[in-house]
């Protein structure tokens, strides 16, 4: 029986993906988080990284513990990799390549997220590591693909949002487009990623034989476009930003209420449901859609006034039981305090060993015979040097500490 198989017919403790092993090469939030969601339903995920050119999730972005940059304090990272394992290796040096062709030749999964040709160029390239192992599955997410004259362009999360048309349509009319927080479409591919490496294995087990993942994060948020993009294939139209307006309900908006900085966000999608906002805000207005669509103003204004008097959760509470479909806008700190969220485990607390206590994201979804697992947080730089190129590459004691001395490890 090879490697692989042992593995993979090992009793399955508690997670769906005990027994699979990916190595995972990237940087932010596009090509780690696939890895954290295989490594939270039990995967051994082995994050390859170098202290010479670090995540920018270690250096750069916020929150650091203490507001001490450093990469072990760094909260996004840990946030974001959950459950992994680490391992440095200096890919730059001949030896770093060898022992990084080796231990994915060891993985079922490789996972990285660079500019199209940055792996290749280490050594580690689909089509170098497949010719030895043809088993192995590698998953290549980057901007805008491998191939196409514009694949190496380079870009961040609001770059690409605004190349893939949803900048265009967030905002008022006629005003400057509104960038989207954070980088969204990193968070729509990795979905899709997961998804084509399960799918991967799959097949894998039906044939035996791995596959080159090209993953665009590009195309992958088109697909939250589908209502525009159908509007301009269907009809020609090229639809323009409309600030909180909805092309069917209106009412739709976000209304202030009283005390700060609290809002509800309320939906009209029927005539019931309209004039059960009238009885219970005493409005009046135009019966049909078209007509309050046209008095969009004026009713935002009114709807505004009633909310403006009464306590945000008074508010939502008085809509649902009229039967309008309302919902809080909730701060961050309120989604640590939500009910729902807590009912379902959302949040996890771990303890890591330079951040200490702090809270992790469970996946979106549950699996009723295979729980995830929120055991550890991210991991530090090279906590795990010694399992990995020890235990699973077999290097002795002796040979570790020289590769070390060399700046292999670094």
């Amino acid at each position: 029986m090879t490697e692989i198989a042992t593995r993979l017919s090992a009793p399955a403790r508690a997670g769906a993906l005990t027994g699979l092993r990916v190595v995972e090469m990237g940087f932010a939030a596009a090509g780690p988080l696939v890895g954290k969601y295989l490594a939270n339903f039990g995967a051994e995920v082995i994050r390859l990284e170098s202290r010479l050119a670090a995540d920018v999730f270690r250096t750069t972005y916020p929150p650091f513990k203490d507001d001490v940059v450093e990469p072990d304090r760094a909260g996004m990272f840990a946030f974001y990799n959950d459950g992994k394992r680490s391992a440095t290796l200096n890919l730059k040096h001949p030896k770093g390549a060898a022992l990084a062709r080796a231990l994915i030749g060891r993985a079922d999964v490789f996972v990285e997220s660079f500019t199209p040709g940055t792996v290749a160029r280490l050594g580690v390239g689909a089509e170098t590591l497949r010719a030895d192992h043809p088993e192995l599955i590698v998953l290549s997410s980057c901007n805008q693909g491998q191939t196409g004259p514009h694949a190496f362009h380079p870009g961040y999360g609001s770059q690409l949002s605004a190349l893939a048309g949803f900048v265009h349509l967030l905002g008022e009319p006629d005003s400057t487009p509104v960038l989207l927080y954070g980088p969204y479409i990193d968070y729509v591919a990795v979905g899709y990623g997961a998804i084509a490496v399960l799918a991967a294995l799959e097949r894998r087990t039906r044939t035996g034989i791995g596959c080159t993942i090209d993953l665009s994060q590009y195309e992958a948020g088109l697909q939250f476009l589908t209502p525009s993009i159908l509007e301009f294939a269907a009809n020609g139209r090229i639809p323009g930003r409309a600030g909180n307006a909805d092309a069917v309900a209106a009412p739709h908006g976000v209304y202030r209420c009283a005390g700060a900085d609290r809002w509800v966000a309320l939906s009209v999608w029927s005539e019931a449901e309209w004039r059960a906002l009238c009885d219970l805000m005493d409005l009046s207005g135009p019966p049909t859609l078209s007509g309050r669509r046209a008095a969009r103003a004026e009713l935002d204004a009114a709807i505004g006034r009633w909310t403006a008097t009464r306590e945000r959760d008074d508010v939502v509470a008085l809509l649902r039981r009229a039967g309008v479909r309302a919902a809080p806008v909730l701060s961050i700190s309120e989604l640590f305090s939500d009910p729902q969220l807590a009912h379902r485990g959302m949040w996890p607390a771990v303890t890591h060993p330079a951040i200490g206590a702090m809270h992790v994201m469970a996946p979106p979804f549950r699996l009723s015979a295979t729980p995830s697992l929120q055991e550890r947080p991210g991991p530090t730089v090279g906590a795990d040097n010694d399992h990995v190129f020890g235990e699973i590459l077999g290097l002795s004691l002796d040979e570790r500490r020289t590769l070390e001395r060399d700046g292999v490890f670094e």
